[in-house]
């Protein structure tokens, strides 16, 4: 399939080809030789540490919980 760059270096990803990926937002681009190649990435987004400490003080959620649950989310990847 032809795609072209424009005078700006976009370039246009036809939906034929995007409707046989997972759905995302985001690409990491490499280049293999003389090859540009397009993975796509999953974004996950950042959390307010503050906003997290601030409900988990309201729920009265114990440090010890917290690390309990933190080894165990760890062990079942």
């Amino acid at each position: 399939m032809l795609i072209k760059k424009t005078a700006r270096n976009q370039v246009t990803l036809p939906k034929s080809l995007l409707g046989k990926l997972a759905p995302t937002d985001y690409f990491e681009a490499e280049v293999a030789g003389d090859v540009l190649v397009l993975r796509p990435v999953k974004v996950v987004e950042m959390v307010d540490i503050d906003k997290v400490r601030d409900r988990l003080r309201r729920r009265r959620v114990k440090a010890a919980e917290v690390e309990k649950a933190v080894s165990w989310a760890r062990e079942n990847k």
